[in-house]
């Protein structure tokens, strides 16, 4: 059963861009069909994290939102934050799902339990996961694992 599930932000709940207006503003895109399916999977009992090497208050505002406990920005090694989430969790890697699009999620889609990319993610990122889900960063992928998870929580297989 997966009991924590964690989320890269860019390229992963966005589309990878990021909009700077002149000043200090920073604007991204979130699929609200993906926040759905969080706030659907926290309903179930799955607890939802976020682990992102980029700092954004844009993201602290989305995980707010969407009742997102866990938040942690500036990552250089997400492996070993990862694995401390976990142990401070009492969790093991098989009770964790990941969802990631690039390089430097390509540890922790690996020791996840269950790993997603994106359907657009690196080359990299798609060969370390279980599953690549068909929809593209920013744009449902989220929302598909989300639909894996409680599939496999329910049934005990990936659907």
């Amino acid at each position: 059963m997966i009991k924590l599930f964690v989320m890269d932000v860019d390229g992963t709940m966005t589309d990878g861009a990021v909009y700077l207006d002149g000043g200090c503003g920073e604007f991204k895109r979130f699929d609200v069909r993906d926040g759905l399916g969080i706030a659907r999977l926290i309903r179930s009992g799955v607890r939802a994290a976020i682990i992102s090497g980029r700092e954004s208050a844009v993201t602290e505002r989305r995980a707010k939102e969407l009742g997102i406990g866990v938040v942690l920005q500036g990552v250089g090694d997400k492996l070993a934050v990862l694995k401390s989430l976990a142990a401070e969790m009492s969790l093991e890697s098989r009770d964790i799902a990941y969802i990631g699009d690039d390089v430097n999620d390509c540890s922790c889609i690996a020791w996840a339990g269950t790993g997603f990319a994106p359907s657009d993610a690196r080359t990299e990122a798609r060969e370390a996961a279980d599953v690549v889900v068909e929809a593209p960063g920013g744009f449902g992928a989220v929302r598909e694992a989300v639909e894996h998870i409680l599939e496999f929580n329910r049934n005990g297989a990936l659907g």
